[in-house]
């Protein structure tokens, strides 16, 4: 009678250890980035401010470089005086054309950091959504000096992309007042 009380419970015990498994979940926030409909919109987004950003850029550049072909031109035929004066207004057009660069990096890098940002609250929101339904105990992030293995059938990242390009698909079909 003991020995069978024992086994029941040795067995009965082992089962209720094992049926109770915790599910772990890795995700590849970069990967949502680059694969994802609102990734790659972001993407062409940041790629579109920065063309025009570069073409304005390489207009200014170009008169820049015109007015010093001028200003060599006609520098013998000038009094010092309007040399110096037009020597100085062309250093003050160099200086406001790095300011302007270093201005439109500012502000790509500002405008990346945002889309990001966003992007981020968006998947967070979708994992926390997603862990509660699937009944995950956690959900990590995969970054680089973090996670070091997981297996592959943990990586719910083409999961989350899925649901991510949805959501988003519906939010781009949705009147602007409306998102």
């Amino acid at each position: 009678m003991v020995t069978w009380i024992l086994l029941s419970l040795i067995l009965g015990g082992g089962a209720a250890f094992s049926a109770d498994v915790a599910k772990i979940g890795v995700i590849n926030f970069q990967r949502v980035l680059e694969v994802s409909s609102a990734g790659k919109a972001s993407q062409a987004e940041i790629s579109e401010q920065g063309k025009k950003m570069e073409s304005d850029l390489k207009q200014k550049q170009n008169d820049l470089q015109e007015l010093q072909k001028k200003l060599e031109r006609e520098r013998l035929v000038m009094s010092k005086e309007m040399r110096d004066e037009k020597e100085r207004d062309f250093r003050i057009r160099v200086n406001d054309f790095k300011a302007l660069e270093k201005k439109y990096k500012q502000e790509l890098a500002g405008l990346n950091k945002k889309l990001v940002k966003r992007m981020q609250e968006d998947v967070f929101d979708l994992v926390e959504e997603l862990g509660r339904k699937e009944g995950y105990l956690l959900i990590v992030e995969k970054l680089e000096g973090g996670v070091i293995y997981s297996p592959k059938t943990n990586d719910i990242t083409d999961k989350l992309i899925q649901l991510y390009n949805e959501r988003f698909a519906q939010k781009a079909a949705k009147p602007p007042g409306q998102r």
